[in-house]
């Protein structure tokens, strides 16, 4: 089976689910979305009002100022691999509680292990917390530390800077740095060269696949 089609299964896997109660008030599952084999995966904490109604990571005015971000560490959207810790909205947009949590981790454990980027970019408290237990964000965002196989960079999400008009130039600043420290990624991993493209997995090939 290919790296594109695990994703892509384990996408399925997630529309269906029915692990914690936050799926008894979903419209739509939030798998995440990007290239099977990305250099960069952005984690954010759970999907929103906008990602709950059209099931995809990061739309809305907080997508919409990603994609300035990403274009300011001269990355395209398509490039990168965007998802969330938690594959369901909980409510009023509150932090996902600790079973929840537990109850997608595997989900992303297993997409973060299809992927294996150079990079994990964490967008927000509960995202730190998965990968770097105890720290604070305002204490270690933007630098760099290696986790296991995969370099972690600690960011604000998106929508702090929407709120904080103070956090967006300290926003901008951290993501102006990503190309310089996906390098270093690269050579701390013994990979000097980009890792090849790979198919994307979208919104049409999860709804065929959900057909067989």
């Amino acid at each position: 089976m290919s790296v594109g089609t695990t994703l892509a299964g384990i996408a399925v896997e997630i529309t269906a689910c029915e692990r914690c109660a936050l799926q008894s008030a979903r419209k739509q599952a939030v798998p995440g979305e990007g290239p099977a084999n990305a250099e960069i995966m952005f984690i954010g904490d759970g999907p929103g009002f906008y990602e709950n109604e059209q099931g995809r990571p990061f739309v809305g005015a907080a997508g919409q100022f990603l994609s300035q971000l990403l274009a300011q560490a001269e990355l395209r959207r398509s490039e990168v691999w965007i998802g969330h810790v938690v594959k369901c909205r909980p409510p009023g947009n509150r932090d996902p509680l600790p079973a929840e949590l537990t109850a997608c981790g595997e989900f992303l454990e297993r997409q973060i292990e299809a992927v294996n980027p150079n990079v994990i970019v964490t967008l927000g408290r509960c995202s730190l917390g998965r990968f770097l237990p105890g720290a604070r964000i305002g204490a270690v965002h933007g630098q760099m530390r290696r986790v296991g196989e995969h370099y972690v960079i600690p960011m604000y999400p998106p929508a702090d800077a929407l709120k904080q008009s103070v956090l967006k130039s300290v926003i901008l600043a951290d993501f102006v740095k990503l190309p310089d420290l996906l390098k270093e990624a690269r050579a701390g991993l013994g990979r000097n060269i980009s890792k090849p493209k790979a198919q994307e997995i979208s919104n049409d090939n999860l709804k065929q696949l959900s057909l067989f």
